[in-house]
């Protein structure tokens, strides 16, 4: 759900109604489109896009409190309410107020869903596989993302009906309502009900988790005494964490969770995903191939994964963020180079064709590289690196500095 509300916006922005709708732009035209005619105040633009991220990070930084008070299934289920709401607003919207309210009550839903999921992966999976059940949520992750490129391109044929564009939030309400009722059967983790004094609870939650026959079986304790262990000795540390004790107490830890986010959004991957369409357009192609390929760019989101779910655990962290890093750094330098080309180049060059080709083709081995390194890992690593009682707090924080440097 998270990865498909990000990619909706981004084939609306070269739909004739839809600027035609939000920002009043009169007989807009494909052919202005593909020249980047379309009269848009381009801070107008950032506002309607930005919004979501600024709310994202209010409500990643508030999911803290209501993941350890309230339990994590609570969090999720919060999130997945407001990104049902968020979902019939945008649908319906009939001007810009709307759609941008709509997409600022997606940022909050987006918030609670990004700091709480991993937090759920890292305690419900077991230690030596905690690294594939995060790789494994940011393939879906990527699916999702991938899913409304496809389905952009799929409501294309619409125009120039409004449907061309509120098809993909339709789907969206879709599949906002499947999470949502999915929370209902979700349980909470083991580790809060048994830090939450629900013992009896969280070991019939074990027993489902490792599919075993009764509450009796001996991994199934093994696993529970660790646990015990592990929120008796925090208890003596002085139970929850404090804001104060995630920066003193565990300063190297919050440096480690913050930077990675950071630099996981300062490496260009969002000026890449948000505009897609209209990078692929100033590129050379036209309307219909730039969502064409669009979609078929994303599918590298989930190909370039792949190999990080069988890696993350035995290879480790740092050598696919090392490598993820080289890769992509190789990959934008090339599209500038190619990109620079092209801007000075006549639209009736033979050249331009080739060189379009080019940007497209290190755009998806880009997308390949962040989807094997910068993607994942930095999600993972503020989930382990913090011990539970600074788990929620950890988290949030580092969540919250990925929304903050997506700005």
């Amino acid at each position: 759900m998270f990865g498909y509300s990000q990619g909706c916006i981004g084939s609306a922005f070269i739909q004739p109604s839809f600027l035609k709708r939000m920002y009043g732009v009169q007989d807009i035209s494909l052919e202005r489109i593909a020249k980047g005619d379309i009269e848009v105040n381009e801070y107008i633009v950032g506002i309607t896009v930005a919004c979501l991220n600024v709310t994202a990070f209010v409500a990643a930084l508030v999911s803290a409190n209501v993941c350890d008070v309230l339990g994590r299934r609570a969090a999720m289920r919060i999130g997945a309410l407001l990104l049902f709401i968020s979902a019939l607003m945008q649908t319906a919207s009939p001007n810009l107020e709307v759609l941008v309210i709509g997409r600022s009550i997606q940022g909050l839903g987006v918030g609670f869903l990004s700091m709480t999921v991993p937090v759920i992966q890292a305690e419900i999976a077991p230690g030596h596989a905690r690294g594939v059940f995060v790789t494994i949520e940011n393939l879906f992750l990527n699916a999702g993302f991938s899913l409304s490129t496809w389905v952009g391109y799929a409501f294309y044929s619409y125009m120039p009906s409004e449907m061309a564009w509120r098809g993909s939030y339709i789907v969206f309400t879709g599949t906002t309502l499947v999470l949502l009722v999915g929370t209902v059967f979700l349980p909470e983790t083991p580790r809060w009900l048994i830090k939450n004094g629900f013992h009896q609870e969280g070991l019939a939650t074990l027993a489902d988790l490792q599919d075993a026959s009764a509450t009796s079986d001996e991994d199934v304790n093994r696993t529970y005494k660790e646990i015990v262990s592990a929120i008796e000795f925090e208890h003596q540390q002085g139970g929850d964490s404090t804001w104060t004790e995630i920066f003193t107490q565990y300063t190297r830890r919050t440096v480690m969770a913050v930077t990675s986010q950071m630099f996981a959004q300062l490496n260009g991957i969002n000026a890449i995903l948000y505009f897609l369409p209209e990078n692929l357009i100033r590129a050379g192609f036209d309307v219909p191939e730039s969502l064409l390929y669009t979609g078929v760019s994303s599918t590298m989101l989930i190909v370039g994964i792949i190999p990080t779910i069988y890696l993350i655990d035995t290879l480790g962290r740092r050598p696919l963020l090392i490598i993820g890093g080289i890769g992509m750094a190789l990959c934008l330098a090339t599209v500038g180079g190619l990109q620079f080309h092209v801007d000075n180049l006549e639209s009736t060059s033979p050249q331009l064709s080739s060189a379009a080709k080019g940007i497209f083709a290190c755009i998806c081995l880009y997308l390949a590289f962040f989807a094997f390194s910068w993607g994942p890992v930095p999600w993972l690593i503020p989930a382990e690196v913090f011990p539970l009682r600074a788990r929620a707090r950890g988290m949030a924080l580092a969540t919250g500095s990925n929304w903050f440097w997506d700005l």
